[in-house]
């Protein structure tokens, strides 16, 4: 039998679109054997694995508006403009709790991507090598944007967002030994991001010269991935979901009724491909 897994993208708040998605494949009881995620997907990788519906929307629907969640004064008392110590430590142990225990028994796969800030290249962390508290923390990391957060420590080394180094890892999925993949993409077909420079990540990134590498190179190392999972998908080992437009929702979005309807599109996306997602997984 094929084995089959999840590729989700990250996106800040776009991915609240996917985490949709993922809530109808838990209503279908598609339980995938391999899930990898990048930033916000890779939050919303851990709630499917824990299988906790809405979740992903709840979190930041309940505290969008709370300083200890977003603020400028966290930006500047703090060094993150998300205040990340209370959405990955204190809001899973305290306010909406994170599942663990389905989590880790789960027989899934579970792949968190970071950037490592020193060679520049993608650390990979499974869950089955992490504690329940190093996880969060890995979690963090892959969350971790330039400019607006902080490095983050895992293990006694630094990673910073996974989008720096493997923003759609389709290949990562293959190497894994997956024979096809399932992407949740949170920007439209055809989208590309203008390839430019970005100047200041020497000023805010020195002594660390692979991360203003990876900002210079974000762009068309992002085109870059998304040409190849076209590329496999005219082969049919990759299936893409793109969202049926653009979607209305910015990374650092404050506005509740577009988060909503962000993930009310993602739901229905997937009603919209049930088929296709069955014609996939048999073919």
């Amino acid at each position: 039998m094929k084995k089959i897994g999840i590729v989700l993208e990250g996106g800040g708040f776009r991915g609240v679109y996917s985490s949709g998605i993922l809530d109808y494949f838990l209503e279908q009881e598609w339980h995938f054997p391999y899930v990898i995620g990048v930033s916000m997907g890779a939050v919303n990788g851990a709630n499917y694995i824990s299988k906790q519906k809405r979740r992903s929307i709840d979190v930041p629907y309940a505290f969008l508006h709370d300083q200890r969640y977003f603020s400028y004064r966290n930006l500047l008392t703090k060094g993150s403009l998300f205040g990340m110590d209370f959405i990955f430590h204190e809001i899973p142990n305290k306010h909406n709790l994170f599942d663990f225990d389905t989590f880790r028994n789960s027989n899934q796969e579970f792949v968190v991507t970071t950037m490592d800030v020193h060679f520049g290249g993608s650390k990979y962390f499974t869950k089955s090598e992490l504690s329940d508290k190093d996880f969060l923390v890995a979690l963090q990391a892959s969350c971790s944007l330039p400019f607006i957060s902080k490095m983050v420590t895992v293990k006694g080394k630094k990673y910073l967002d996974g989008g720096l180094s493997d923003s759609i890892p389709v290949q990562k999925a293959f190497e894994d030994g997956v024979d096809k993949v399932i992407v949740l993409v949170t920007r439209e077909k055809g989208y590309r991001k203008e390839v430019k420079k970005r100047k200041n990540g020497q000023f805010f990134y020195r002594g660390y010269p692979e991360v203003v590498s990876a900002i210079n190179q974000r762009s068309s190392k992002y085109n870059e991935e998304l040409d190849y999972m076209e590329k496999m998908a005219s082969t049919g080992a990759v299936l893409p979901i793109y969202p049926n437009e653009a979607i209305n929702i910015g990374r650092t979005e404050r506005n509740e009724e577009k988060l909503m309807k962000a993930y009310n599109d993602g739901y229905q996306r997937g009603i919209e491909c049930h088929d296709m997602i069955l014609e996939f997984m048999n073919s």
